[in-house]
């Protein structure tokens, strides 16, 4: 690999370092503790920091050649029609969904309530719709444009999203106990299955209708 392709390898892990390190529990809880009143604005400064950041990254990106891997007009059709399409259809559902919350604008504006966990609508299907409409999307472009950049991007990007489930599933399994338990156990984390049985169970389990706020 050229020199450009190793330095690509470090900015998306510093990009993502720097992502997880702000969205850490206790790296809010400690810029709580420091801005007070102004902690509101906290999620959205963070998610123009990493909208900003993601950009320059991949400015970068694409700033320079990088070797095909493929070279296929089948992959591509197959591609766009079976990975991007659907990728795109999930994450607009799950962005739509939660944009308010995701972005930060309504905690600008509001209190933001206390999360609740959802098992209808997409999280009757998959635990984590977000990341999978991702996966789909960024995998897809990357048989669309085989280049080796790209498939160092989708390979971090898996990667990364990979471990960040494992946290976050943690982080939930915390916050909602045996409900996000036997949630885990009739509904798939990223594969969805089309089964009502699973959250039919799940519906009579729990007590509560609430929401999970990301992924």
């Amino acid at each position: 690999m050229e020199k450009f392709h190793w330095i690509l390898i470090a900015v998306w892990i510093i990009y993502y370092v720097l992502h997880s390190f702000f969205a850490a529990g206790y790296v809010k809880e400690l810029f709580k503790n420091k801005l007070g009143k102004y902690f509101r604005y906290y999620r959205l400064t963070y998610s123009l920091f990493a909208a900003i950041t993601l950009i320059l990254v991949l400015i970068f990106q694409y700033s320079f050649h990088s070797p095909l891997l493929l070279k296929s007009l089948l992959i591509k059709y197959f591609a766009i029609a079976f990975l991007i399409s659907p990728g795109i259809i999930v994450m607009t559902i799950s962005i739509k969904k939660y944009f308010m919350l995701l972005s930060g604008i309504r905690s600008v504006f509001t209190l933001t309530p206390a999360a609740e966990l959802e098992i209808n609508g997409i999280h009757q299907y998959v635990r984590h719709p977000l990341y999978l409409g991702t996966l789909l999307f960024v995998t897809g472009l990357f048989f669309v444009f085989p280049t080796l950049s790209n498939l160092i991007a989708v390979a971090l990007l898996s990667l990364y999203v990979l471990i960040g489930i494992i946290f976050e599933e943690k982080k939930l399994i915390k916050e909602f106990g045996e409900n996000y338990k036997y949630y885990v156990l009739n509904v798939p984390m990223l594969i969805p299955s089309f089964r009502k049985k699973g959250i039919k169970k799940t519906e009579k389990k729990l007590s509560l209708k609430n929401k999970i706020p990301y992924g």
